[in-house]
């Protein structure tokens, strides 16, 4: 696997991001690092999953290191890589309603919503190797899966969701994406997706 250079012009905007800004990237270790994981075959979708895990935990913590590097993050990519092989080893017998319970009501009591999360589950589990054939268009159909369920979440917000919209919006610019761009509209997708299921406790983590 290779990355190209909208994959990484993604990670460096994804760690100004959360780093507000404060913390350069692509220093020669951050760069080693990168290379680590394009040679190991990590998509990059879970390194940028990896970076908001490892940057979540440590906005929890009271005094959070003050110098962080791209290496901090290699736990986490393990463990994204680790969920995603399970979720494919097991197969259509996962229970594809599992994690629903958590959240939050009214959107919980949607019956489209739960057939929308279950629809997304399945395909999830039933993906396969990235060396199959059929790997793109099963791809293809699971993100198509999880827009649907997003959508019904978002509009479940209702007028709330307009204020979601423009603190996204302004930490975007804060971290100089240029709006409309590739970079701009891949951040905002991931960052949208995050924070519709964070308001509902939808489960997404690893997706």
């Amino acid at each position: 696997m290779t990355y190209s250079r909208e994959e990484k012009d993604w990670l460096e905007r994804e760690w100004a991001f959360r780093a507000w800004g404060r913390a350069g990237l692509l220093s020669t270790d951050d760069y080693r690092q990168v290379l680590a994981w394009e040679a190991d075959g990590v998509p990059m979708d879970l390194v940028v999953s990896a970076l908001n895990a490892f940057f979540d935990r440590r906005e929890k913590r009271e005094k959070p290191r003050t110098f962080v590097a791209l290496k901090h993050l290699d736990r986490d990519v393990a463990k994204a890589v680790k969920l995603r092989e399970a979720l494919v080893r097991a197969g259509p017998e996962l229970d594809a309603g599992k994690g629903w319970a958590q959240v939050k009501a009214p959107l919980q009591d949607d019956p489209a919503a739960r057939a929308a999360f279950e629809a997304w589950q399945r395909l999830r589990a039933q993906a396969p190797s990235p060396e199959s054939a059929g790997y793109l268009t099963h791809h293809d159909r699971e993100r198509e899966a999880r827009t649907a369920l997003l959508a019904l979440a978002e509009t479940a917000l209702g007028p709330a969701a307009e204020a979601l919209r423009a603190d996204l919006r302004r930490r975007l610019e804060a971290a100089d994406m240029k709006e409309d761009g590739l970079v701009w509209k891949r951040a905002w997708n991931h960052h949208w997706a995050r924070l519709v299921a964070a308001a509902w406790n939808l489960p997404l983590e690893g997706a």
